[in-house]
């Protein structure tokens, strides 16, 4: 997935549903005041809600419900993933100011890890999930259904499942449909909720932290598991021309390697993600000191973080961009991870503000990466985003001002 955009990539709306937010408004301001949204479980019904902070949607299945205008009715089932997704979406059409004309002919690229498992994990000893409705939400395609069933989305449709880099390369699926003219407007983004599922499995690997995450510092520990939804609305030149729509930025870059290094673990010269960068910077056309801000993986993992730094430091040199990890403050949601930070890199290029991390107190020794630790305003045209899944699948993103020219 390289090469020069044949046509741009123009994004003309965002949404999100965040630990520390309900939109992008009110996400910013959380990323700027660096307020986390890392906690202790409230809502997921498990034994380790005492054990093991994460990056929870401060609202139940009923309270998103009532977010999504809808009522649960007999015979229909909505799960988390599709209620979170649903709301993002609406505020990403809303911005992006579609038609219900337009939005009908949208295709959806929709990332997810896990789907509607956080339903469907119930089915094996709670006896009000033994209804079929339930089990047929389980297939991570249900949730993209969904969304085009209840917003009435008649295009294209498909779900990436790539592990953490899903999101991601969702978007890069959605910029391809529209590079090779197979579509002119595509909502693309992902979502994963917190289920019992991941959050065992994830202790099975012993990569938790029962403390605050901290990424890119030499006392990281583990990674907080997160959950929400990130979509994003990308048009052709010839979409925003028709409609008028404004043009926040560009998806200029993007590349998607696999180093096929480890199942879980990533190669330690950060090959991978060397590749990823470098890759995405050519297909933008981009030197690498023409990026202004980094948003890293940054899980806040032993491997993960050296990993990346050793890859940050093939690419960058001695000039790194200012970085930091987002997930410092809303934890790591899986599928939904790199669609919730294309949202945050969004943010930050348009907003010329280079997003913040906590828990940062003394880089790893090996690189010596310092990250961003309080909000500063910088003037960015171009922001890169890293997303690096299980089996090494990894993912970057690059998010540009618009030049002022349409093709």
């Amino acid at each position: 997935m390289t090469g020069p955009l044949k046509h741009p990539i123009n994004i003309t709306g965002t949404g999100i549903v965040a630990p520390i937010g309900d939109n992008a408004s009110a996400c910013f301001h959380s990323l700027v005041h660096g307020r986390t949204g890392i906690g202790r479980i409230m809502h997921l019904d498990t034994v380790h809600r005492e054990i093991f902070p994460v990056g929870e949607v401060k609202h139940s299945n009923a309270s998103l419900l009532s977010m999504a205008g809808l009522d649960e009715r007999p015979g229909k089932f909505y799960t988390r993933a599709t209620l979170m997704s649903v709301i993002a979406i609406r505020e990403a059409i809303a911005e992006a100011g579609l038609t219900e004309d337009e939005l009908r002919d949208c295709a959806l690229v929709s990332a997810t890890s896990v789907g509607g498992m956080d339903k469907t994990e119930h089915c094996y000893r709670n006896p009000e999930y033994t209804s079929l409705d339930y089990v047929y939400t389980h297939p991570c395609g249900d949730t993209a259904d969904s969304i085009c069933d209840l917003l009435g989305i008649q295009g294209y449709r498909t779900t990436l499942s790539t592990a953490c880099s899903s999101g991601a390369n969702a978007l890069m699926h959605a910029a391809l449909l529209i590079r090779n003219g197979i579509a002119d407007r595509v909502i693309a983004g992902g979502v994963d909720p917190l289920c019992l599922f991941t959050l065992n499995g994830f202790n099975s690997l012993m990569i938790l932290d029962k403390e605050h995450c901290r990424p890119f510092d030499s006392s990281r520990n583990g990674l907080n598991l997160g959950e929400g939804a990130g979509f994003l609305v990308l048009e052709s030149d010839r979409s925003v021309k028709s409609r008028g729509a404004k043009v926040h930025c560009r998806l200029t870059g993007f590349s998607n390697t696999n180093d096929a290094f480890h199942q879980t673990a990533s190669s330690p010269n950060g090959e991978g993600a060397y590749l990823a960068m470098t890759q995405a910077l050519e297909s933008a056309g981009l030197e690498p000191g023409q990026i202004g801000y980094i948003n890293v993986h940054g899980t806040g993992t032993q491997n993960n973080d050296l990993s990346e730094g050793i890859a940050i430091r093939r690419v960058f040199g001695e000039k790194v961009p200012p970085f930091s990890s987002t997930k410092s403050l809303t934890g790591h949601a899986l599928g939904a991870a790199a669609a919730l930070e294309a949202v945050f890199s969004v943010l930050a290029l348009t907003n010329d503000t280079l997003l913040p991390q906590i828990g940062f107190n003394a880089p790893v020794e090996e690189t010596g990466l310092i990250p961003v630790t309080r909000a500063t305003k910088a003037e960015l045209s171009h922001v890169l985003s890293n997303s690096f899944g299980f089996g090494g699948n990894n993912s970057t993103l690059i998010f540009s001002k618009q030049d002022g020219t349409l093709l």
